[in-house]
């Protein structure tokens, strides 16, 4: 099975309190609608924070900051292995627009469950919760 590398950029209101995150719902292809965190796949010669700038700057067109790790999610769809690499970060320039999305929200942590997650991504939102305030 073919492995795709991509990263996510969980962007939260600020990276010391963590109330809030924002999430993104898909505006194409298959899962069109489900909610996701945004981010892309990586290019050559890419390190994994680099292609999270690129991709944020062409899907949400805003600058950020990225902060640490939070985890690398493995998860087999039908047709190919997602690695993701899902970093905490927060806005440092910009209002995001949605250049790609069809919707998004921020979320609080009692919001968590109220949006369709892609598979891949409901993996890491217990995580998240955990960390949020």
């Amino acid at each position: 099975m073919k492995t795709v590398k991509v990263v996510a950029a969980v962007i939260c209101d600020s990276l010391l309190e963590k109330s809030a995150i924002f999430a993104t719902a898909k505006g194409y292809g298959e899962f069109r609608g489900q909610w996701e965190f945004p981010g892309g796949k990586l290019e050559a010669g890419e390190t994994p924070k680099q292609a999270l700038e690129r991709e944020i700057r062409e899907e949400l067109a805003v600058k950020l900051t990225i902060g640490d790790l939070i985890d690398t999610i493995e998860y087999d769809y039908s047709t190919f292995h997602l690695s993701m690499d899902c970093f905490w970060c927060e806005i440092l320039e910009g209002e995001p627009q949605l250049l790609e999305a069809e919707d998004a929200r921020w979320l609080t942590k009692a919001d968590l469950y109220t949006v369709p997650w892609l598979p891949a991504d409901i993996g890491l939102i217990q995580q998240i919760e955990q960390e949020m305030r």
